[in-house]
């Protein structure tokens, strides 16, 4: 396949996964009941049987992504960053969780963590051990079939793993059916060589390509991309560019020509995805983030803050000058000199969307502002001033009838590693390289911001993390970014997040910079690391509290 021309993974597993459900009966795809050697016999006699089994390992995919609910509870994370607001101030999934943790962070505990990951993840670990162990045991199929099982298999093992290491650095490890009641936690770097040697061998077996009816599977270029991601978080710098370096040495992928697409799927630089039908498995993300007018008494239960969109560069790469806009003026505010990533990204008041002018106002009747805190919930109404564009279907336009979603989910895609180079480039000491990274994704097709020169030192760490939050905006990187960076507890201490009030006054509009939280946010260092729940110390004995939560 040639650079640039189409290649996806990730499965459309509505039947798959609905066949592997009828086959071991479960609520999540896959019983954890360990099978008894009869129906072993009979699964690993099949590959066909065999791969429904391995598919109940594919919606890992959709949970973890910003349409599934293993992440925070189906809050997005962007809600704990100075990047987007949630309306509602009661408690609830894309309500007021993620106002309450930025405002009392000490409601975090070991017996309460809505960004937990813990029991769901050994969960579906057990399962991935069971399919391994119950493979090696009972296969009849070739040894290259075998292996490209398992390489699967291990893929999502590590993705897994990777859910819980960025939580908490050091875990328990499990690499079989041996299931000790009683056993501590490894060192962060024990954890990380688990994630490494799981993605590398699946990186050695996994095809670069599927045949037409696998093409949506895991594939080498996701193994070695995820393995850069991973080896990001672990700050082993050489070994995610190496990891960089190997997907784009397949020649396979390119970045789109539209920045709006690139987050889409089924495209150029799509390297991981999940795909949804309306007959299941979907999602509810229109329903949750439309403007006002899309639909009744829904939507917009969080939207983009003033702090994100002064955030975006002007076209020709300059920053952009809010000061007029941080009091009281009638001047429209500058969206028209904004880069292109902005209006892919963000739904302002005057922006084109299903035909309509958007009208983030006072009254407005397709958006409407609401004060924060002025009512228990949104109901669709923006408290910033902004809704969020990116990952809307725009041609979704009959709530009445369809109130599901279907957009595709991207997990992993070609404008991320090049960010990731470009950092582990930094980290290096290769600021040549990392420059021209950083320029790779500014200069995209569609974006064509003017190249960066001369950079290094912290300037280029700054270069990094404006690129990263502009181009991977809303796709779940930013909060982890910035613990990973140790930065969360000086940036995110202090602060409030602001919009812009919008009312009509004498036949045009007023726009006023408002504060749209009311009280201060808070970061605690402590929470860099998450504590082991209390369930597990409970019937652990041999493991002990992180030092930060004893």
């Amino acid at each position: 396949m040639k650079n640039g021309e189409i290649m996806k993974t990730g499965i459309k597993i509505a039947m798959m996964s609905l066949l592997t459900f009828s086959l071991v009966g479960c609520n999540d795809f896959l019983d954890t009941t360990p099978h008894d050697s009869i129906s072993d016999k009979v699964v690993w006699n099949d590959i066909h049987t065999a791969t429904l089994y391995l598919n109940g390992f594919y919606p890992y995919i959709d949970r973890y992504g910003q349409f599934g609910s293993a992440q925070f509870q189906g809050n997005l994370t962007e809600g704990l960053t100075e990047t987007f607001k949630y309306g509602s101030y009661v408690p609830g999934n894309k309500a007021g969780d993620s106002n309450n943790y930025v405002f009392t962070p000490e409601t975090m505990s070991s017996t309460g963590n809505l960004l937990d990951a813990w029991t769901g993840g050994y969960e579906r670990i057990r399962r991935i051990n069971e399919f391994l162990e119950s493979m090696r045991k009972h296969s009849t199929f070739s040894a290259e079939e075998n292996a490209k099982l398992e390489a699967q298999a291990r893929f999502f093992r590590a993705f897994v793993y990777f859910q819980l290491a960025k939580r908490h650095g050091g875990v328990i490890l499990y690499t079989d059916m041996n299931l000790q009641k009683n056993k501590d936690r490894s060192s962060a770097s024990e954890t990380w060589d688990l994630i490494a040697s799981d993605l590398k061998y699946a990186a050695s077996v996994l095809p670069v390509r599927w045949d037409a009816a696998n093409k949506e599977r895991v594939t080498r270029g996701a193994a070695w991309a995820m393995l850069a991601r991973t080896m990001l978080y672990a700050e082993r710098w050489q070994d995610a560019k190496d990891a960089a370096d190997s997907v784009f040495k397949l020649q396979v992928y390119s970045l789109t020509d539209k920045y709006e697409d690139a987050f889409k799927g089924g495209n150029s630089e799509s390297i991981l995805e999940y795909n949804y039908l309306v007959t299941g498995p979907n999602h509810t993300f229109d329903n949750d983030y439309v403007p006002y007018g899309d639909m009744d008494n829904d939507g917009g239960k969080g939207c983009p803050t003033q702090e994100m969109v002064e955030s975006y560069q002007s076209k020709d790469g300059k920053t952009v000058d809010w000061s007029k806009w941080h009091g009281e003026t009638t001047e429209l505010p500058p969206y028209d000199q904004l880069e292109p990533r902005f209006a892919a990204t963000v739904l302002y008041h005057g922006a084109q969307w299903k035909g309509h002018t958007m009208t983030n106002s006072v009254g407005g009747t397709y958006g409407q502002y609401m004060d924060y805190r002025s009512a228990t919930y949104p109901k669709g109404r923006t408290t910033t001033g902004y809704y969020l564009r990116k990952y809307l279907d725009e041609s979704h336009t009959d709530f009445s009838v369809i109130k599901v979603s279907t957009q595709t989910w991207v997990e992993l895609r070609l404008a991320e590693i090049y960010l990731i180079r470009a950092e582990a480039n930094y980290r290096l000491g290769a600021s040549g390289a990392a420059l021209e990274d950083v320029n790779a994704v500014r200069q995209r097709p569609g974006v064509n911001l003017p190249a960066l020169s001369g950079l290094s030192g912290n300037d280029l760490f700054k270069a990094i993390r404006q690129e990263r939050k502009i181009e991977l905006a809303y796709e779940g990187h930013l909060y982890w970014d910035m613990r990973r960076w140790k930065l969360a507890d000086k940036e995110y201490n202090g602060y409030r997040v602001h919009g812009l009030k919008i009312t009509p006054h004498q036949g045009a509009f007023k726009f006023e910079y408002v504060d749209c939280d009311l009280q201060d946010r808070k970061f605690l260092a402590k929470t860099y690391v998450f504590p082991i729940p209390y369930d597990e110390l409970a019937n652990n004995s041999a493991i002990e509290q992180y030092d930060e939560w004893k």
